[in-house]
């Protein structure tokens, strides 16, 4: 099965995002407004427990985070996508850092970690650009906290459902 570790912002930041990816994400369907921490994995159960174990132990040691959207952006001409970009990524990039060392340590990867979250992909070029013209003059201020690191679990059907929460607990 495959694994991935992923934040979910507010109810408002997901509904917002989900006013464009209604339209322009092929994935809509399939996972709710997330941004990714880990990217998705195949694991076997003793990876799993791994994973639990060491997710467990990261979330005690964690602040809630405060996360701030403030624009939208590209990764064009790497990949058409469209996304939702934070003032500050680099609380997600520590977290990021922080899951994907040791025993979650990940294969090397072909582009830095991002943070990001996804509002448009798999357009072509010309609606890519159509698209973010339309939105680039448009302003973005939402604020959010963080306060659980998510283990995903991708169903048979290719939708991702929420395996198990870990709270963050750091006083």
């Amino acid at each position: 099965m495959n694994y991935g570790i992923a934040v979910f912002p507010s109810a408002e930041i997901q509904e917002f995002a989900n006013h464009y990816r209604r339209r322009y994400d092929p994935h809509f369907a399939l996972i709710e407004p997330h941004l990714t921490v880990r990217e998705k994995e195949e694991w076997n159960d003793q990876q799993v427990h791994t994973a639990i174990q060491e997710l467990e132990r990261a979330a005690e040691a964690l602040e809630p985070l405060e996360l701030q959207f403030n624009r939208f952006s590209t990764f064009y001409p790497v990949n058409n996508v469209i996304y939702m970009a934070l003032a500050d990524p680099a609380p997600l990039v520590r977290l990021h850092q922080k899951l994907c060392a040791g025993p979650l340590a990940e294969a090397s990867k072909l582009y830095a970690y991002t943070p990001h979250l996804t509002i448009a992909q798999s357009m072509n070029d010309d609606e890519l650009h159509d698209v973010l013209a339309s939105l680039k003059n448009k302003p973005l201020s939402f604020q959010c906290t963080i306060d659980r690191i998510v283990l995903l679990k991708q169903e048979e059907d290719g939708r991702w459902s929420r395996h198990r929460e870990f709270l963050l607990q750091k006083a």
